[in-house]
């Protein structure tokens, strides 16, 4: 039966190739003036790998925050979240895009991972006893294992979803929660190990249980920061202006103070559990993110990433509010970066004789691969979008989500 919508823009029609012919020029731009800088500098090409890979993990985080999110409303058979789901549905597809741009990544795995380098090996007992797990032909397969499982999720259930809004069948509801229910397991298992490849393994003489929690953590929170932003972009332009109402902004508000709180919980759980059993080979992570400069970021982590978004989302007023919500998105975002920046970057004087590990090597080209990976990541999110309703039109609960108010 064809549910009542609210009578407004939910397409965007003639509007998206323009955005997505901006999208792309500032993808191309950002990408081409990283390449110049990395072949006109000393050790560029070094630090152009350095600065691509931890963008690349921010964007990653991003899509995958949204994949679980869909899964986990398909799941719970969520009411409030349908209005909410579609962007989300195109947000967790650009992880198709993102194969692309991780390419290369494997062109430049001699500077990112130490465990490439032959020379180290040889020298090192350690690296010697977990070649079997890090070596690159292992790590290719593994990471074409996590990419054909994240796309697929996220195509199919992007798909099912477009396609329910011509045919209103519930039935592809049924399909999509019975497909959440592994996929969420495999998501578990492919998010962890992904994070243990891409960016623990950086330093392959430390490891942690936990740090596969840790980035789901700042994923999800991440995500659920990006929708009001989002949503006030739309509604800026005219998009999405009754359908999606204070009280759904009221949930996404909670769940972003909720995952502040969690994300906060994980990282002090690990260090905690780390500094306190005060072994060399373990402390050495955080001993370098304690020195010098990475000890300001350290706190500036403590008091941005937890305490002031905590302060700001615990009352109730900025929650319901886009105009306040979407600054506060914008904000952990920020934090989201620098989280990864702290966690990623202290290994690129990973085994550099001399270097001053204190110092943050904050370059240029931070910024120049974070517009271009970002410039790509917005255009695929509006590709996904070009030919489909903004909203789940089709979607048995849309009338559910249309009239939700929070208790």
């Amino acid at each position: 039966m064809p549910h009542e919508t609210p009578k407004e823009l939910l397409r965007l029609n003639e509007a998206a190739p323009r955005l997505f012919r901006n999208a792309c020029l500032l993808g191309i731009a950002g990408l081409v003036v990283s390449l110049l800088i990395a072949v006109s500098v000393d050790g560029g090409v070094k630090r152009a790998y350095h600065s691509y890979l931890m963008n690349f993990c921010y964007f990653l985080s991003l899509s995958l925050g949204g994949l679980v999110f869909v899964m986990i409303q398909h799941l719970s058979r969520a009411g409030w979240s349908v209005v909410v789901r579609r962007i989300s549905e195109a947000v967790a597809a650009n992880v198709l895009f993102l194969v692309v741009l991780f390419v290369p990544i494997l062109f430049g795995m001699h500077h990112l991972f130490p465990w490439t380098r032959e020379e180290l090996v040889a020298s090192d007992p350690l690296l010697q006893w977990k070649q079997p797990y890090l070596n690159v032909p292992f790590f290719i397969i593994r990471c074409l294992i996590y990419f054909g499982v994240w796309c697929g999720l996220s195509y199919f259930l992007l798909r099912w979803s477009q396609e329910q809004d011509d045919s209103r069948s519930p039935a592809l509801t049924l399909r999509m929660e019975r497909w959440s229910a592994p996929g969420i397991l495999l998501f578990a298992i492919t998010v962890t190990f992904a994070s243990f490849d891409l960016l623990m393994s950086r330093d392959p003489h430390w490891f942690s249980t936990i740090y596969g929690v840790y980035y789901f953590g700042g994923s999800f929170l991440g995500f659920v920061s990006l929708l009001p932003v989002i949503f006030f972009a739309l509604r800026l332009n005219g998009y999405i202006r009754r359908s999606v109402t204070a009280e759904h902004f009221h949930d996404l508000g909670k769940l972003m103070l909720g995952f502040t709180v969690f994300w906060a919980y994980i990282a002090f759980s690990q260090f905690l559990l780390i500094w306190y059993a005060d072994l060399p080979e373990e402390t050495g992570w955080y001993a370098r993110r304690l020195e010098g400069q990475w000890g300001w970021l350290s706190f500036l982590l403590l008091a941005g990433h937890f305490i002031i978004p905590f302060i700001g989302l615990l009352f109730r007023y900025p929650k319901r509010r886009l105009r306040y919500l979407a600054p506060w998105g914008l904000f952990i975002l920020v934090m989201h970066w620098l989280d990864l920046y702290w966690l990623s970057m202290p290994e690129f004087y990973w085994g550099v004789e001399g270097a001053d590990t204190g110092v943050i090597p904050f370059h240029l080209l931070d910024l120049t691969t974070l517009l271009g990976i970002g410039g790509f990541f917005l255009a695929g999110t509006i590709q996904w979008l070009r030919d489909c309703s903004l909203i789940p039109e089709g979607d048995p609960r849309l009338k559910e989500s249309l009239s939700f108010e929070n208790a």
